[in-house]
Formats: C-alpha cells, structure tokens, sequence
C-alpha cells in the first residue's frame, strides 16, 4: 500500500469514526442536545478537527440521516427480488417500511426531523437526502409497474402518483402522534394490528380483481406455492 493510499484510508476511517460518534449522541439526545463540542469530546479529537471533515452540525446529522435511508433502501431491494407478483412485492415493501420502524427507530427518528423546515435547503446533503428517499420509491413505482404488467393491479393507476399516495401514507402511520396511538389503544386495537391492517385495507384498492384477497398468499414465493 502506498503513502498517498494510506493516507486517504485512514482520512476515510477517521471520518466513520467522527460519523459513528455523531450517531450515538444524536440517537441520545436529538439535534439540539448536540455540539460540535460533544461531538469532539465524543471521539477525542480537537473540534477544529471535525471542521476538516465537516462543515457543520447540520452535515454531519444529514451524513447518519443518509445511514437509514440507505438501510430502508436496501429492505426494498430485497423485497424487488422476490419472486412474487408486482402487488406482492407493494406489500412487502410496506412491511419492510415498518420492520425499518420497528428495528431501526433512532434512525426513523433522525429522518423524520431533518425533514422539518429546520434544515437548510442549501445544505448538499439535503439534495442527497431527497436522492436516496426518491431510489426508495422509483423502486415502489418499479413494483407497481409490475404489478400492472402481471395484471395483479388496476391498469388505470399511475405508477408514480400511486408510489406517492402509498410513501406518505407509510410515513404518516409511522410517525403518528402519541394521541392517535393511544386513540387506537383506547378502543382495544394495538398499533402493530393497525399497521398490519393498512394492507388489507389498500389491497382491494389497487387489486385489479377488486374486491379481498388473501394477502399471505400474495405474498408466498410462486416456487413454494403447491408445495
């Protein structure tokens, strides 16, 4: 390994260990609860010295908000490779959405609040931000194309509106209110069975059979079935 080489690794390393340090205040403590000082004092290093990877508080909260967006899109890859109906794999990827919720919380914490107007639309991060959360739902739209295709769902929908529709609606459940969650606890319901029974309430919508279908079966890999 040569000098020049060597040099860029340990610069790389040095910048995931900034980054790394970064993401466990912001998990424990939210935006505001960070300086760039407890950051420094976090990885031991001079704050002047987080600036040279760094250009401020903000990028460096947009760098771990990029960790969980590409998490979410790697879910979603693989749920594009299943071998199951277009429609199926739109299930899929809503459930992925939500085991994302589930096993990745802090992170859908942090993406959720840099989606406030908090955040500077200048910032070249934000762009990237809108990149990675648009590959999640080119990949949506891709599914229901399919689904078109395959004649598992309406042909009269737009893939592009549709992936609209179905995004916000995963990004709105996911990020209720407290008082709409006790709402539903209130009348006996868990919010996992709300989540779950979103499916079965969209499903007939974008069917183009129309009407219930049995969403376990939709979902089971065509290679199992009749097995």
């Amino acid at each position: 390994m040569g000098i020049a080489e060597r040099r860029q690794r340990e610069k790389e390393q040095r910048k995931t260990e900034i980054a790394d340090a970064a993401e466990r205040l912001f998990f424990s403590r939210g935006y505001e609860g960070v300086s760039m000082e407890d950051i420094a004092r976090e990885v031991e290093l001079n704050k002047a010295t987080i600036y040279l990877y760094f250009k401020n508080k903000e990028a460096l909260f947009a760098t771990i908000v990029l960790r969980g967006i590409e998490i979410l899109a790697e879910k979603y890859r693989e749920c594009m490779e299943k071998e199951v109906p277009g429609i199926a794999k739109v299930i899929l990827m809503g459930r992925a959405y939500y085991r994302f919720s589930q096993e990745y919380p802090e992170y859908l914490r942090l993406i959720h609040f840099y989606g406030s107007e908090r955040f500077s639309r200048e910032n070249p991060y934000t762009a990237e931000i809108g990149k990675g959360y648009g590959t999640c739902r080119r990949m949506l739209a891709d599914a229901i194309r399919e689904g078109i295709d395959d004649g598992t769902i309406r042909a009269d929908l737009d893939p592009f509106l549709t992936s609209m529709y179905l995004m916000t609606s995963f990004m709105g459940i996911l990020s209720m209110e407290p008082r709409w969650r006790l709402a539903i606890e209130a009348e006996g319901f868990s919010y996992d069975r709300f989540a779950d029974e979103f499916f079965r309430f969209i499903v007939p919508a974008l069917s183009a059979g129309g009407g219930s279908r049995d969403i376990g079966d939709l979902t089971e890999p065509k290679e199992r079935k009749g097995s």
